[in-house]
């Protein structure tokens, strides 16, 4: 347990470093935020509120400040428009993707389908998507254009080869990570990029910024999808199961399928095929899963993301910037699981 406490702490501490570095522009990114969604339309204005008052960590929105600060961007509030741009890409992707997997609960509190229903949803997490190509033609760059609108193709292709694979505990490990690198990877990749982009960087460090980014989103995303299996974390309150009773199939029930018996998968795949699953059901899936290490396994995954991502900075040369992106990659390199 006391290295699970330690994990929690230093991914506390990195985060926070990273945010208490551009705590000033992130209280304009927020504002930026309200500004762009204020609507005449009443239903569009109390969902939009609704969204922004449930928080989220902001990360991606933190990762193009910090890179823009690292490239030495200094010059005005591009920044600023393009953190709050890629922040409301990711809004509108998380609206799009309750109504797909029927979430009823995201952070703690009830989902915009699960209060106002999918066709709402879905409208308004367009409204959003609008929103932001205004904001990347007000910014002006061409460069940063492209980028962004071909992450939102991306994540939506990402979109469909999930539901195009839903339900398959028997899925390819190169089939999971096109996913991921589709669904999640792609705007965190753009959003560190868009800070070397801003400060007229030359290529080798986009490209470096663009790698450490895409790698960051793939550790992410195997974090998260992790969590969700980890028994361990109960203390902590964290609620389990999730992906699981909306029959999403993630990283640790791929590996776990690699490495039980045929009548143990044969019991998976039913349970994944079902329309709905159980308490019972779930904790024969954990027993399972920590039967034969999965959790570990998936960490080692990560391990090799963490380490491409951090290598990925050595073309910076050392300052306070680099240490805080840097040190935001380390969380799994020291685990002790």
């Amino acid at each position: 347990m006391g290295s699970v406490i330690q994990l929690k702490k230093q991914i506390n501490n990195s985060y926070l470093d990273l945010r208490n570095s551009v705590e000033d522009k992130l209280v304009l990114v927020d504002e930026k935020m309200i500004s762009k969604l204020k609507s005449n339309v009443d239903l569009v204005h109390k969902m939009t509120e609704y969204h922004l008052r449930t928080g989220g960590k902001k990360l991606r929105a933190l990762l193009t400040l910090g890179s823009a600060k690292l490239s030495g961007y200094n010059k005005g509030g591009r920044d600023i428009n393009l953190a709050a741009c890629v922040e409301l890409i990711h809004a509108a992707t998380l609206m799009h993707d309750d109504v797909i997997d029927n979430s009823e609960i995201r952070r703690g509190k009830k989902t915009l389908n699960s209060i106002w229903g999918n066709q709402s949803s879905i409208l308004v997490g367009d409204y959003l998507l609008s929103r932001c190509f205004e904001m990347m033609v007000e910014d002006g760059n061409l460069e940063v254009l492209k980028l962004l609108s071909s992450t939102s193709t991306k994540i939506a292709q990402g979109e469909v080869l999930q539901l195009q694979h839903k339900g398959e505990v028997d899925m390819l490990e190169e089939t999971y990570f096109k996913i991921t690198s589709s669904k999640t990877a792609a705007l965190f990749s753009a959003a560190t990029k868009v800070g070397a982009i801003l400060g007229e960087k030359e290529s080798k460090y986009k490209e470096a910024l663009e790698f450490y980014g895409k790698n960051i989103g793939l550790t992410f995303q195997i974090a998260d999808d992790t969590l969700d299996y980890n028994s361990d974390l109960k203390a902590f309150g964290k609620e389990m199961g999730n992906d699981f009773f909306e029959g999403k199939v993630t990283l640790p029930i791929i590996l776990l399928c690699q490495k039980i018996s045929n009548s143990e998968k044969k019991i998976l795949k039913n349970l994944f095929y079902k329309k709905k699953r159980e308490k019972e059901e779930l904790n024969y899936v954990l027993n399972l899963i920590k039967k034969n290490n999965i959790i570990k396994d998936c960490y080692k995954k990560a391990d090799h993301f963490i380490n491409l991502a951090s290598n990925a900075l050595s073309v910076f040369e050392d300052s306070k910037e680099k240490k805080i992106l840097k040190n935001l990659t380390t969380f799994s390199i020291e685990r002790n699981f």
